[in-house]
């Protein structure tokens, strides 16, 4: 049963984030209605201003929460140009929050390939036939790309672009945030330096 009262409890007996962040989605994943794992990204372009778009989870561990995308597209050039992002996630169902800052890392090769191959194969033809963030003339543009590469890749497997590819951010602080009544809501942040021990610390809300 999922319940949006948090006690104290909740956030002194776990000193590990990323056990708290698995207990909080596998609730996003039996309340939300539509992607649990959807995340607001977070990154700069070169002028110093931000940018910000829905993206989803694919993956996260004690490395850090992976995402994949073109490399070419605003998102791509923004991140490799800093290797840094952030992340908001918020699952309205439940009440709750959590923010993710850091540097981000590329995903070795096998991690992409593996999970290139594991989409659906209009999917993988999508990452092929879209020159993600950059002008199209027309929907019939993108129509006739994926024709294209579908008759391209009509026989044999499809094999991963080399502009397309898996990003982790490795979190250097992690927030938990639950509504509370008179938003007297619920704040922890956990920190660490340089991939060190994690640190915790409540705020005001």
């Amino acid at each position: 049963m999922i319940t949006n009262e948090l006690n104290d409890a909740d956030f002194t007996e776990q000193s590990e984030p990323f056990r708290l962040f698995a207990e909080w989605l596998a609730d996003a994943e039996r309340s939300e209605p539509n992607d649990p794992n959807a995340v607001a990204l977070a990154t700069v372009d070169a002028e110093g201003m931000p940018n910000v778009r829905m993206v989803l989870l694919k993956g996260v561990d004690e490395r850090g929460f992976v995402f994949y995308s073109n490399f070419e597209s605003t998102k791509g050039r923004e991140i490799l140009a800093t290797m840094k992002a952030a992340m908001c996630f918020h699952w309205k169902s439940l009440r709750r929050q959590v923010r993710v800052r850091g540097p981000v890392e590329k995903v070795s090769a096998a991690e992409a390939d593996a999970y290139f191959a594991s989409r659906p194969r209009g999917s993988r033809i999508g990452a092929w036939a879209s020159k993600q963030s950059r002008p199209l003339e027309s929907r019939f543009a993108l129509e006739k790309a994926v024709d294209d590469y579908t008759a391209k890749f009509a026989i044999g497997e499809i094999h991963r672009p080399e502009y397309w590819s898996g990003l982790r951010i490795v979190p250097e602080t992690i927030e938990f945030w639950h509504d509370r009544p008179f938003r007297l809501h619920d704040r922890v942040i956990f920190s660490r330096e340089d991939g060190g021990a994690w640190s915790k610390t409540r705020l005001y809300p």
